[in-house]
């Protein structure tokens, strides 16, 4: 009799939401899966805060991280893919109405809507019949980089130079607007300044300011019209408890509490073979996924050079990713409140009246804005559940730059940027620099929340700051040390052109470059270098085995229905590496069994659609030819 296969095994270091929903997948693939997770719940970022203000009534419930669901198509194909559904494990989406209520300093409020009258009425209402004919060119150009990102982007991996080749990306690549940002894109569409606003302010959600971000991410803008907001009833953290409840149903092994302390490779650095904990114990595996920040996991659990085991040196490829564009920071304050305020909607936006400006100073300046714009959640709106019957439960984001490793670094702006400058009649702002001490922390917080606080008064007309029975904060610090967040930078690396796609940190680990990391710093040719070097190498050379990434800072990129997919990219390629079926993949079907007449539903696209970009792209693509050939030339003679 044959001997039976012995179960592959697989680690994942990290209980988020990108490693619950691998662990899960690669368990319903027949893996035997320990998830080891350093705090004492799971979550991660999407995670909740409770606080009971007395035993006879219900608590309130804060969510820590995320607080609208946008994109539900990965959350519905998620489970149904682990082979149950959203309904199935208790998990009930309740739809935001209005989407937001947006607040401006003149006093203005404009009201977003996925019911098509609501947005046609508030669009007319500031730039007229002609005003809501453009944003319904707008909605088409915002859709097409929806369905287009969905298909050629966030469900394709992106492991190589050669994976941005596929003509089905590189064909499609400019109608993508990827080389725009998206306030150029919408000031085509929309001619007033409120409106153009009203259209951007949503690149926050990447961690961007919209006269940076690319015009692709107006895709946030489309779902959020087409398919609405939505929110699960019980907290964000439903999700992350489904998919940790499917996991331990298919035998995952969840250990919290449970630090890892470094990932442990062969002798010759080309394989991953377990973890050591913290405390010592080393666990082997097949497999390792890592769910950790990606920048951390690179330089405090990879931190050996090539081919050793030392901790004494990072390698030059980790050294570069500290260097790459982060994403912002936060300041988040969570409000009990003792009683209801209409006023303020489930979602709400306030913002600054010098929109650029306090943009410029979070991104460019690395500042905490003295008048920032910022994100008011009241989840009790949607759901009573967050809060005791009368009250209402409070979340406010405030937007502010990612730490930098000391004072001198942020000296950028044209002021001092210290707590003592910094007051409410448009100074500089505030460095959040890792050398503050506690006080000074506690004094930015303070002046934040002043700030806010008299901005809603201001603007509503309600005094919330009395009503305020308990506050609990997170701030660039409690990110970075609570959850292991390089730079505190809770959306992770940018998403800038040459931070996605094949220049973002691949799912699969790299193994370092002795001969071509850090020859070049740590910028685009850099990583153009990387790339082309790592095509050269070929794919065993140039990667750990048993190793893989997925997170915010991995592709495809951050937010929880991204990891979401960024979970299914990794469970598939590691299924793919050990030649192993892909369940989830075989026997699908679509219509639930249901018969479907092929004449009625054929889809025949006329040849002549968009042929014209088809061809643009077929020209350009073969312009860049001889140019790509020279780069690999000189680069192998380099080398």
């Amino acid at each position: 009799m044959a001997e039976k296969q012995q179960q592959p095994t697989a680690i994942v270091i990290g209980a988020g939401v990108g490693g619950s929903s691998t662990a899960a997948r690669l368990a319903h693939a027949g893996f035997r899966v320990t998830v080891v997770e350093k705090n004492d719940f799971t979550g991660g970022r999407c995670s909740l805060i409770h606080y009971n203000a007395s035993e006879t009534e219900r608590s309130y419930r804060f969510d820590q991280g995320p607080s609208l669901l946008l994109l539900p198509r990965f959350f519905h194909q998620t489970f149904e893919e682990l082979g149950t559904s959203l309904e199935k494990e208790g998990i009930e989406l309740r739809k935001c109405e209005p989407n937001y209520r947006i607040w401006f300093h003149d006093g203005q409020q404009v009201e977003l809507s996925s019911d098509l009258a609501v947005m046609k009425r508030e669009i007319e209402k500031w730039e007229g019949r002609e005003g809501f004919e453009r944003y319904t060119s707008w909605l088409g150009e915002s859709g097409r980089h929806y369905e287009l990102s969905v298909e050629h982007v966030l469900l394709q991996n992106f492991e190589s130079l050669k994976s941005m080749l596929r003509w089905g990306f590189l064909s499609r690549v400019l109608i993508l607007h990827p080389f725009e940002s998206i306030w150029t894109r919408a000031s085509k569409y929309f001619w007033s300044e409120r409106l153009r606003r009203v259209f951007t302010f949503g690149s926050m959600y990447m961690g961007m300011s919209p006269f940076d971000a690319p015009g692709t991410y107006s895709l946030l803008q489309y779902t959020e019209l087409a398919e609405g907001i939505w929110y699960p009833v019980g907290g964000f953290w439903r999700i992350v408890e489904g998919l940790v409840g499917i996991g331990k149903r298919m035998g995952v092994d969840y250990r919290l509490n449970t630090a890892v302390e470094r990932i442990l490779l062969d002798e010759g650095g080309t394989r991953a073979r377990g973890v050591a904990l913290a405390g010592g114990e080393v666990l082997e595996a097949d497999v390792v996924v890592n769910n950790s920040d990606l920048v951390y996991a690179y330089n405090h659990l990879l931190p050996q050079a090539m081919g050793q085991q030392s901790l004494q040196k990072t390698s030059a490829y980790a050294e570069s990713l500290n260097h790459r564009p982060a994403s912002c920071s936060s300041l988040s304050f969570y409000w009990a409140l003792s009683r209801r305020v209409p006023e303020l909607e489930a979602h709400n936006i306030f913002l600054a009246e010098a929109y650029k400006e306090s943009f410029d100073s979070i991104f460019k300046k690395h500042l905490i804005p003295d008048q920032p714009s910022f994100y008011v959640n009241v989840p009790s709106r949607v759901d009573p559940t967050a809060a005791p019957e009368g009250k209402d439960t409070v979340a406010v984001l405030v937007p502010v730059g990612h730490l930098l490793d000391s004072d001198d670094d942020a000296d950028l702006s044209n002021g001092t940027g210290q707590i003592a400058s910094a007051s409410e009649n448009g100074t500089p702002g505030l460095k959040p620099s890792t050398r503050k001490s506690a006080q000074d922390w506690d004094a930015m917080i303070a002046l934040a929340r002043k700030t806010i606080l008299s901005t809603i008064q201001s603007r509503t007309g309600v005094d919330v700051g009395p009503l305020i029975v308990h506050e609990e904060t997170n701030s660039p610090l409690t990110w970075q040390t609570k959850f292991n967040l390089d730079k505190g930078a809770i959306l992770g690396l940018s998403h800038s052109f040459f931070n996605v796609l094949s220049f973002r940190p691949s799912t699969r680990a790299r193994r370092p470059n002795s001969t071509l990391d850090g020859k070049l710093g740590s910028g685009v040719p850099s990583r153009i270098a990387q790339l082309i070097g790592d095509a050269v190498r070929g794919e065993q050379a140039s990667s750990i085995q048993g190793l893989y990434m997925v997170g915010a800072s991995a592709h495809p990129g951050t937010g929880v229905p991204i990891c979401l997919a960024g979970g299914r990219l990794v469970a598939e390629q590691v299924l793919k590496d050990r030649r192993m079926r892909i369940p989830w993949r075989a026997g699908a079907q679509v219509g639930k069994g249901k018969v479907r007449s092929v004449d009625l539903d054929q889809l025949n696209r006329p040849v002549w659609r968009d042929g014209w970009q088809d061809w643009l792209m077929l020209a350009v693509g073969l312009s860049l030819v001889p140019w790509v050939v020279l780069m690999v030339v000189v680069l192998l003679y380099w080398i």
